[in-house]
């Protein structure tokens, strides 16, 4: 089973912290400490935030997922209970993003890297569980008011048994009234 981040839109107050520590944990430097122009600050999830409710939207890092189905040059993997997007492969067609039913992929550019026709390189990015960086998800991590959390297969379990047993005193407290 793939691992995801679930937000909780009671406790995100909007404030973007998950963004910051995406886009620090993948540049590997501090960004507050160079030029601004030296690197892109693409974050690998969106926040959605309205008068009513604020919470960030990632990659569901789907079992099946669409975008890896309709990725024309192979560049969408699973490895380590996520999908991964391979840029050095992407070919910028946007054809995973299309796919994708959270709207969780877009296209950036890559800083420093041109094209044939001398136009910035553009690729797919997205939430990819910041694999290979040790203590798992930076936004979970970073998050001020705990709203994310990392959900892997045990707790999952553990959520779906506590669902069914609601379910079945909701079930047993109607009948018997």
């Amino acid at each position: 089973m793939n691992y995801f981040v679930k937000g909780n839109p009671d406790l995100c107050i909007g404030c973007r912290t998950c963004m910051i520590g995406c886009v620090v944990a993948h540049e590997g430097k501090h960004i507050f400490e160079v030029d601004p122009d030296s690197y892109t600050f693409n974050p690998r999830l969106h926040m959605v935030k309205t008068a009513k409710i604020s919470v960030p939207v990632q990659c569901k890092h789907c079992e099946n997922p669409a975008c890896m189905a309709a990725c024309p040059a192979g560049a969408i993997q699973m490895k380590d209970h996520a999908v991964i997007i391979d840029t050095s492969k992407c070919m910028g067609c946007k054809s995973c993003m299309d796919a994708c039913p959270f709207g969780a992929i877009d296209m950036v550019t890559e800083a420093g890297k041109f094209q044939a026709d001398g136009k910035e390189r553009v690729v797919a990015n997205k939430c990819d569980l910041c694999s290979g960086i040790p203590g798992g998800p930076a936004c979970v991590r970073v998050c001020p008011t705990a709203a994310l959390t990392l959900v892997k297969e045990d707790e999952l379990a553990d959520a779906m048994e506590k669902k069914r047993m609601e379910a079945a005193r909701n079930l047993f407290r109607d009948n018997q009234e």
